[in-house]
């Protein structure tokens, strides 16, 4: 049995028709179900009631812990390409929605058979997408296979069936910025293209780390899986993990930075004077989901985020709040993305003390007035260790995305042990601050590719200037013009074959170039360009000299759209 657990805002159905002989009949045409947690469910070859239990046991002490009041079931059928027959997996979802029942939790279960279209918003913490694999059926069953011939052709458009043009998957392909290959499942690998994309992305957030005063460090991809017992992540994440037996040791590849980055602090003595110590980490970062979920860029196995933990003082943690929430802020202005905000209150279930919670909620409420930002407040929802702040980006589609999130923590650095020396001589324990920005570079890389449909700003895209020759006796001319470009460190291409100008126009505007720079004779002799914006929008006789210091202010602002200035 394959489970794509995910902990929801909210989740919607609308049932479209029926896709199988047997299916369940139902009078209402779809749901919408809120603070819940979701389980999309494969039933698989040799599962048995036995699995089902064992997978809703899991379910509802999640459920609890978290403060979920409804649990949703949900038959989905792609998650597995080894699915038991229709009429056993309907009698396995059927027992897996009965046990758990009767658990203080109210059960819902969607139709089984239909063809649905859904929409989901998960929240932000760590937990809150899973991958689950139960049973061994399947995999006793795979052992007596002969060893596949692995595919290692590139994966192009045509896999994957029905992908509408405004896909991500759709447009990295025509862009050359990305693959998705057979030998390396829910990774990517990234082109030239996508790379420099993906390496700017990074290049501005550690502009903004210098700004605000962050060190970066990196560390191992490997640890004994003691640390996350220590941690108490392996209680709810080792099915997730890649974990392997080297001699008498457990290791296990890190699925997130936290106790990576407390094990850096933990190396010395702080004292009062070093707090705050804003730590970043963007590490390669290493999650087993389950085969059937993996999307292109929004769900991956391997995945970087630009992840950050800051180590203050009790009497810090409201001004690094507001500092935090101010760079959330410019950075989302730059890309033209809007965001709601909602700060998530003390669980019932929840460690530490109340008054200590209420100050840390306030504390978040009151950062995201000073920073100007409007925010609802989602009751109980923090974590069982925290408050915190999620941030739904919204894209040009409508479409919300989880990236941004900040929690409060008052519960590892006693788990750890994490202590300071105070004005006082005595030892303190700090408060971390585990926050993301982007969140999953891959995930925000495939919002934003959908979001501006490949029309990258200029400092963004991969080739920012694509300069053209009109005919072989500019050739010399276009190939100084490009050499010149090149020298200022932009980013530039040359086409000076023998097609025809319309040809090389096109091939630059299907590639999303900002800025096409005609040659023809007029320009040589006098030393100038035609400047071809990518909206259009046509200048001619400009000097060379003046339309890189325009594009290099551009570029260096960062600025969203495109002109000449």
């Amino acid at each position: 049995m394959k489970i794509l657990q995910l902990d929801v805002d909210s989740i919607s159905y609308e049932l479209i028709k029926p896709e199988s002989k047997l299916y369940e009949e139902s009078k209402e045409k779809g749901a919408t179900i809120s603070d819940a947690l979701a389980l999309l469910v494969s039933v698989e070859e040799g599962d048995t009631n036995d699995i089902a239990e064992k997978a809703a046991a899991d379910s509802v002490e999640f459920a609890s812990k978290n403060g979920r009041k409804t649990i949703l079931v949900y038959p989905y059928a792609h998650l597995s390409d080894s699915l038991a027959d229709p009429k056993t997996a309907m009698q396995v979802i059927s027992h897996l929605y009965k046990s758990c029942e009767g658990k203080g939790i109210e059960v819902r279960k969607a139709p089984f058979g239909w063809n649905k279209s859904f929409s989901v918003s998960v929240k932000g913490h760590p937990l809150a997408e899973q991958g689950k694999s139960y049973g061994e059926g399947v995999q006793k069953k795979a052992v007596k296979r002969p060893k596949a011939r692995v595919n290692t052709s590139i994966v192009r458009k045509s896999d994957w069936a029905g992908l509408p043009d405004a896909d991500h998957r759709t447009i990295g392909e025509k862009l050359d910025l990305y693959s998705f290959q057979e030998v390396s499942p829910g990774m990517v690998y990234w082109h030239n293209n996508g790379y420099i994309i993906f390496k700017e992305l990074f290049k501005y957030i550690r502009d903004k780390l210098d700004e605000y005063g962050y060190q970066e460090i990196s560390t191992p991809a490997l640890a004994n899986l003691a640390l996350w017992h220590v941690s108490g992540h392996i209680d709810h994440y080792r099915s997730e993990m890649f974990t392997f037996e080297s001699g008498n040791d457990q290791m296990g590849l890190k699925p997130m930075n936290c106790p990576s980055t407390i094990m850096v602090f933990k190396s010395r003595k702080w004292s009062y004077r070093d707090l705050p110590l804003r730590l970043a980490d963007f590490d390669k970062l290493y999650r087993n989901e389950v085969s059937g979920a993996l999307t292109g860029l929004f769900r991956v196995r391997e995945m970087t985020q630009d992840d950050a933990h800051l180590f203050v003082r009790e009497d810090q943690v409201k001004d690094e709040l507001v500092n935090l929430l101010k760079m959330i802020k410019e950075l989302y202005e730059i890309f033209g993305l809007s965001y709601d905000a909602k700060v998530s209150t003390m669980p019932d279930s929840h460690l530490g003390d109340e008054a200590l919670w209420r100050e840390a909620e306030s504390a978040l409420k009151n950062a995201l007035k000073e920073n100007g930002m409007k925010f609802g407040v989602k009751e109980k929802d923090g974590a069982f260790y925290g408050p915190k702040i999620d941030f739904q980006v919204k894209d040009s589609m409508g479409r919300e995305w989880q990236c941004a999130t900040v929690q409060l923590d008052y519960q590892l650095p006693k788990r750890f042990g994490l202590t300071y020396t105070g004005e006082d001589g005595k030892e303190h324990e700090p408060v971390m601050i585990h926050r993301v920005i982007y969140g999953s570079l891959e995930r925000f890389l495939g919002v934003l590719v959908e979001h501006l449909q490949g029309k990258f700003p200029t400092w963004l895209a991969p080739v920012q200037v694509q300069v053209v020759s009109i005919s072989d006796q500019v050739s010399k001319y276009a190939e100084e013009v490009h050499s010149k470009l090149r020298a200022e460190k932009i980013r530039a291409g040359l086409d000076n074959s023998d097609r025809t100008l319309q040809y090389k126009i096109r091939e630059a505007q299907l590639q999303q170039v900002p800025y096409i720079l005609v040659i023809g004779k007029k320009e040589q002799e006098g030393g100038l360009v035609t400047v071809r914006e990518r909206t259009g929008k046509q200048t001619m006789g400009i000097k060379l000299d003046e339309f890189m210091k325009s594009i290099k202010s551009e570029i260096s602002d960062r600025r969203f759209e495109l002109g000449l200035k």
